[in-house]
């Protein structure tokens, strides 16, 4: 199986990266900088030489990876300025979109193609408990996203999931998180496996279960 992530050079990404090629997958991963596939989602360019590079192969399954939580330690009263509105949406959101849209042609190419978006309980609408304001309603529009191209992309045969994470041991969940990348990426890349068109839509857990919207 053809792979590419986005966002893949360090945490989740990377031992996701690390996982599918020990299992004997082709991975294309992309990041910022200096990277064999470079990628930053917020630049357009990066796209357009990303898709020459590529050139019509087909890619199994798209993971859109690429993330970033910038507003830690933030107050309502004085913080969250719309800068950092700007540059989440640009990376967690529209980025999502550039990435599908860009990928669309690789996908129909092959013969079951996934598409899995990397959202967040965060996101989820049943569960509020306050702060994160602009990482919380990025993920909540990452996961109106996926839903939605779930619907315009099943007639051409393309299975989109959303997933869930977990609180993962990594720069953006820290060291007191739940569980480590080793565990999130091996739960994922279940999830990536279960995909179909019978499940397109589906907001999972990155353990297997089912999450509220």
């Amino acid at each position: 199986m053809r792979v590419l992530i986005t966002g893949a050079n360090r945490g989740i990404g990377a031992e996701m990266a690390r996982q599918m090629r020990d299992r004997g997958d082709e991975v294309i991963a992309c990041s910022r900088g200096d990277a064999d596939w470079p990628l930053d989602v917020t630049r357009q360019a990066d796209f357009e030489r990303l898709s020459d590079k590529l050139d019509g192969a087909a890619i199994d399954l798209v993971i859109c990876n690429a993330g970033v939580y910038l507003e830690k330690g933030q107050s309502v009263e004085d913080g969250y300025a719309p800068a950092l509105w700007d540059q989440t949406f640009a990376v967690n959101v529209t980025g999502v979109f550039l990435t599908a849209k860009t990928l669309l042609p690789n996908l129909r190419a092959a013969k079951a193609p996934k598409l899995a978006i990397i959202s967040s309980q965060m996101g989820s609408n049943t569960k509020a408990p306050g702060g994160s304001y602009i990482y919380r309603a990025s993920k909540a529009a990452a996961l109106n996203l996926g839903r939605n191209l779930a619907t315009d992309l099943a007639p051409q045969g393309i299975a989109v999931g959303i997933y869930h994470p977990g609180w993962v041991q990594t720069d953006m969940g820290g060291g007191a998180a739940d569980i480590t990348p080793v565990d999130a990426a091996n739960g994922l890349i279940s999830r990536f496996d279960h995909l179909s068109l019978d499940t397109t839509g589906c907001f999972e857990t990155w353990d297997g279960e089912a999450h509220p919207l």
